[in-house]
């Protein structure tokens, strides 16, 4: 890698570490780019070599987090619904550590695509790992090969952003970790069992 794209990346991360640190003590509707710059020690007109706008930074924040869990899950020495629930869980594991601030943005996102593509673009790739998630289940002979995989994929992601959309409406005051693991040691199986070799 060349010095100028490795201070390009340096920049960027710089940018994405600042607007974390900012987003999550003030929440994103309360954070202005010039701020953002400024703490960085950049310029705006640098910014927006990187994100179209702030809203852009929400998705950047965690993305490779979540890319990381499902490898994780993938490779996780259990039965096809341990991995699933490994997965699950780690998924709200993320979004609560990094603070309910910020999830009420990806949800605004989501459920106002106009606001920024952030929401929809997250929500597009968490069913796609999910797809890829439970496709693996058939391959490896957990599931049935006429498993409904998509609709699997669609309503397990429908839980997690529900359980995502109340935990934020209650301002994080229970443990989306620990809400999502019980849904996970109560139903999962049963909601898998008929699709189980």
């Amino acid at each position: 890698m060349a010095n100028r794209q490795i201070a390009a990346a340096q920049t960027r991360k710089k940018l994405v570490e600042t607007a974390g640190r900012i987003i999550m003590e003030k929440g994103l509707s309360r954070v202005s780019v010039d701020e953002i710059t400024e703490a960085s020690g950049v310029s705006k007109g640098t910014f927006y070599t990187y994100f179209k706008r702030k809203e852009d930074i929400v998705f950047e924040l965690c993305d490779g987090l979540f890319d990381e869990i499902l490898e994780q899950a993938k490779t996780f020495d259990g039965t096809f619904p341990e991995k699933l629930a490994d997965y699950m869980v780690n998924f709200a594991d993320i979004i609560e550590k990094n603070s309910v601030k910020l999830a009420q943005e990806w949800i605004r996102n989501v459920v106002d695509p106009g606001i920024s593509e952030v929401g929809i673009n997250k929500l597009i790739k968490d069913t796609a790992a999910l797809t890829e998630l439970l496709t693996l289940g058939t391959e490896s002979g957990a599931l049935k090969e006429d498993a409904p995989i998509t609709e699997l994929a669609d309503t397990i992601a429908d839980l997690l952003y529900g359980e995502l959309l109340c935990w934020t409406l209650r301002d994080g005051s229970y443990s989306y970790r620990e809400r999502t693991k019980a849904f996970c040691d109560n139903y999962l199986e049963a909601l898998l069992r008929q699709y189980m070799i």
